[in-house]
């Protein structure tokens, strides 16, 4: 049965985080087409990954058989994270925009699964094509056409990664504005808040059902 791996990093938790919540809609939808499949879940906010070292970092490039006992143990934290995304056959990754930029959790599971000649830049990477879905919440809107559109860092960064160095095939779904109900000076945005919102949840239903039909085919 189909495997998906739901990554959150949202510092909030539950409805506090809109990330979380379209998240949630979408693996709900997910499980609902493959009842008999399994989730793997990491929540990177209550359980941050390890951020890069030297260690880690070199051993990538060298020979098993040469590394330092130091190299020998950060590695391996790093091959569990990759034999996790392998073994997936679709991805979900909640991605709120923190300061123009994704949470430094999320940058530091990536840092430890980008690996060149296994995951990145090579034809043999057991990921390529790997449906992966983002849900991309920001807490005002840099969408094409908005005075913000060129602080947009998200979508850009994360389409830099995960599709040109690593494969995979990248979907996102943006909800928007989500600091409208909090911040008295976007009070009158509340009703667009609200509308892409409700839009961010219908797509992630829609999108659950339609991966799943893919990889049913």
């Amino acid at each position: 049965m189909a495997t998906l791996l739901h990554i959150d990093s949202s510092v909030f938790s539950g409805g506090a985080s809109t990330s979380r919540t379209v998240t949630d809609a979408f693996r709900s939808a997910w499980e609902e087409q493959h009842p008999d499949g399994t989730v793997v879940y990491r929540d990177l906010a209550e359980h941050p990954v390890p951020h890069i070292t030297a260690d880690a970092h070199t051993a990538g490039f060298a020979a098993p058989d040469t590394h330092s006992p130091e190299q020998a143990e950060a590695f391996a934290a790093r091959v569990r994270l990759i034999e996790e995304l392998e073994s997936a056959d679709a991805v979900l990754i909640g991605a709120p925009m923190y300061n123009f930029a994704i949470p430094s959790t999320l940058k530091a599971w990536l840092d430890n699964i980008v690996l060149i000649g296994r995951t990145a830049m090579t034809e043999d990477s057991k990921i390529k094509g790997t449906p992966v879905t983002i849900v991309a919440s920001r807490g005002g809107s840099y969408a094409p056409g908005t005075p913000r559109e060129g602080q947009e860092y998200v979508q850009n960064y994360l389409e830099a990664v995960l599709r040109d160095m690593l494969g995979l095939d990248v979907d996102f779904i943006v909800p928007e504005l989500t600091m409208a109900p909090h911040n008295p000076a976007m009070t009158e945005l509340v009703p667009l808040f609200e509308a892409s919102r409700s839009k961010a949840l219908d797509d992630a239903a829609t999108k659950a059902k339609e991966v799943a039909e893919r990889l049913a085919a």
